[in-house]
């Protein structure tokens, strides 16, 4: 009996240094060298933006367009003007003044070419690259017959 409790002692002591030394040899070059702080790229869902389409005087429908963009997380934090309000009017000042966006005559629509001059115009107006990419969710048209009133 006695020799069945002293070795379920030493067992138990055997495990428990086994996994102290697991646990130390793990850790051993943690603790030298700091960390990096995992900062990186921020994503910045926007809410849908609604375009209106006007021909021959009156609004002929809806331009619906869900975005999100990346930047560095740091430098939002950092900047005044949130950037939000400014990917979004740019977003809607130029699909609004694109003569190319007809929907009376479908046709394909350069949208890399709007992303890449959205990104442009943004950047150049916070005066530093901060917006690295948009991505653009949805981009739809809706009829005015199709708007609910």
């Amino acid at each position: 009996m006695i020799r069945n409790i002293i070795a379920g002692f030493w067992v138990c002591g055997l495990t428990l240094a086994s996994c102290y030394g697991a646990v130390m040899w793990a850790t051993r070059d943690g603790a030298s060298k700091p960390q990096p702080a995992l900062v990186g790229l921020q994503y910045k869902k926007l809410p849908p933006l609604n375009i209106p389409v006007i021909a021959e005087g009156a609004v002929q429908g809806y331009v619906v367009a869900n975005m999100v963009f990346t930047a560095d997380a740091e430098t939002l934090r950092q900047i005044s003007i949130p950037a939000e309000a400014i990917v979004q009017d740019e977003a809607f000042r130029y699909i609004y003044a694109d003569e190319t966006l007809d929907f009376r005559r479908l046709s394909r629509y350069d949208v890399n070419a709007m992303i890449a001059n959205v990104r442009a115009n943004v950047n150049k107006r916070l005066g530093a690259e901060i917006v690295k990419e948009i991505l653009l969710e949805n981009f739809n048209y809706v009829d005015k017959a199709d708007v609910r009133s």
